[in-house]
């Protein structure tokens, strides 16, 4: 279907429909088609627009109208996404939504394309005079170099999953860029001279084939090389020469004599290669060959299991299927964790108390230990049975990504009482308001687990407003990250080893070095936990979290 469904140029709804995340990197595997839901939208333009266009000019005469038409739809499409956007998010927690729906949709995408096409009728650049006044020129430069620094901004500053991109942010950034294309369009300017230089035009006259052999290259090489993060700047730079290479390849030998190929002669061609008597020589041959070669290459790909259904039968994405519990379980641990909250205040007023309580606590764990043990398959990763039995009491709330999904059912039996929320393709961005959350609500534990860097990196800023969200009384772990497949694995260690330092109830797990040598802990992608890691997570976790809830 994946075939069919690109050439029918419906592959972005195809898509859509069968639930396939732009987002989501490791469950369900990666194809290396993703990304041509874009041409999809863009043959549902070059089907649809000359239709509309004739329409419009049959009916409206004047330019200037004919724009402003098209502008409105422009708007339209922009203020739905973002309606659609606040109808799904008031649904759902924002930690757990998928904009993929609002990524992949051509109702939801048009705007950038139909901005271009307003454009057209307001700005042709074959009628723009090529001489201005001085003023006007510096203004045209000083407006494109506006242009061009806000797209800058907007590519390094925005998330691909934050709230503000689909509430104005990608319209903004369609705005600017339709600016900056009028800029360079002027003849007056000098922007068209700049971006006129051999290598833009180098780049752009293979543009087509860079965008379309990248995730090949790309997802074929990470996978075949999994660490990736080993080696941030050399692989990066052997995946762009094959992909300038491969691209190289194709505009020689696919895309110039596609481009300059009679079509008009095709049908003869054909007749005469079903035709013994017609002499072609090695054409026929090759052709032939060729014939063949499509022919296995089709079967293959219309029997071949589509990655999406290999990803949701892998033994990892049937694992994550299993995580969770269910909603009425949720919302009785948290009252239980706001029960506990309510009570630990109360401790704190009463220090003497607390100790005598504190020390009843140490004999109840010992007796406890001796008469009626738990969990003791633990012992053998280095827990005590005091250990385990402290753990039985704690309450803490933990937030994380698909990683702590994998681990949640060893963590949630070494702490019984604990509030877990994992889901898959969870980043750091849209996990602050969702701590913000528990803490408004009274169910932000006073120990505050965080699993999070798997799927991107975080800046300072967002890790401070992490902090900020959970606050300088509550104690924080934060499990650090062993994604060996993505060069942000090092900056995000990095990051969290400098944090330690400076706040104070802040303290590493330091998963990454703990699982150092040990394939055999994870499924293929070398990120997630298999059976035989999931319990040295657990482990790891409960064991510096009692080691640091005892001192």
């Amino acid at each position: 279907m994946m075939v069919l469904t690109n050439l029918l140029y419906v592959y972005n709804w195809w898509q859509i429909l069968n639930g396939q995340s732009y987002f989501a990197r490791y469950a369900n595997g990666e194809s290396p088609f993703t990304h041509l839901w874009t041409l999809s939208i863009e043959g549902q333009y070059y089907l649809i627009w000359p239709f509309l266009v004739l329409a419009l000019l049959l009916l409206v005469k004047s330019r200037h109208q004919i724009a402003n038409i098209v502008l409105i739809l422009a708007a339209a499409s922009g203020a739905w996404m973002a309606i659609l956007y606040m109808m799904t998010i008031a649904h759902v927690q924002p930690a757990a939504f998928d904009p993929s729906r609002l990524y992949y949709g051509t109702d939801t995408r048009a705007f950038s394309i139909l901005f271009g096409a307003a454009l057209a009728f307001i700005w042709p650049s074959g009628r723009l005079s090529q001489h201005l006044g001085k003023k006007w020129v510096i203004g045209l430069d000083l407006l494109g170099t506006a242009s061009f620094l806000g797209l800058l901004v907007m590519v390094f500053t925005i998330d691909a999953q934050s709230s503000f991109l689909y509430e104005g942010g990608m319209v903004l950034f369609s705005i600017v860029t339709t600016i900056l294309v009028a800029v360079v369009a002027h003849p007056a300017a000098h922007f068209d001279r700049l971006l006129s230089n051999p290598l833009f035009s180098y780049i752009g006259s293979r543009s087509y084939g860079l965008y379309l052999y990248q995730f090949p290259v790309m997802i074929f090489w990470e996978n075949r090389f999994r660490n990736i993060a080993d080696h941030p700047v050399l692989y990066p730079v052997i995946e762009v020469v094959l992909i300038v290479v491969i691209t190289e390849l194709s505009y020689r030998f696919i895309e110039q004599p596609a481009a300059h190929f009679n079509y008009h002669k095709t049908w003869a061609f054909l007749k005469g290669l079903a035709n013994p008597k017609v002499r072609m020589g090695k054409t026929r041959w090759v052709s032939y060959v060729a014939l063949i070669i499509l022919a296995i290459g089709s079967v293959g790909l219309a029997k071949a299991p589509s990655v999406k259904a290999e990803g949701d039968n892998s033994p990892l994405a049937q694992q994550l299927k299993k995580r969770g519990v269910s909603a009425k379980e949720k919302e009785k641990r948290l009252a239980a964790m706001r029960s506990s909250i309510a009570a630990q205040k109360k401790a704190d007023k009463n220090k003497a108390a607390e100790e005598s309580s504190s020390k009843a606590l140490e004999a109840k764990y010992a007796s406890q230990a001796k008469t009626h043990p738990v969990n003791r398959e633990y012992e053998q990763y280095g827990l005590t049975q005091i250990q385990l039995q402290q753990a039985q009491d704690i309450g803490l709330t933990a937030i994380g990504d698909s990683v702590m999904l994998d681990g949640e059912n060893g963590l949630q039996q070494l702490f019984p009482k604990a509030v877990i929320d994992a889901a898959v393709s969870r980043q750091m961005i849209n996990s602050i308001d969702l701590v913000r959350s528990y803490a408004d609500r009274g169910v932000l534990g006073n120990i505050v687990l965080i699993g999070l860097g798997t799927n991107g990196p975080f800046s300072d800023d967002q890790l401070a407003q992490m902090m900020q969200a959970i606050g300088p009384d509550r104690q924080v772990f934060w499990i650090n990250v062993r994604v060996p497949t993505r060069a942000w694995q090092n900056d995000v260690n990095s990051k969290l080893a400098a944090a330690q330092k400076q706040y104070k109830n802040l303290t590493v797990i330091d998963w990454y070095d703990k699982s150092n040598g040990h394939p055999d802990w994870f499924y293929n992608d070398m990120v997630h936990m298999n059976p035989n890691g999931n319990p040295q997570y657990a482990a790891l976790v409960a064991k510096t979290i009692l080691d640091k809830v005892k001192n």
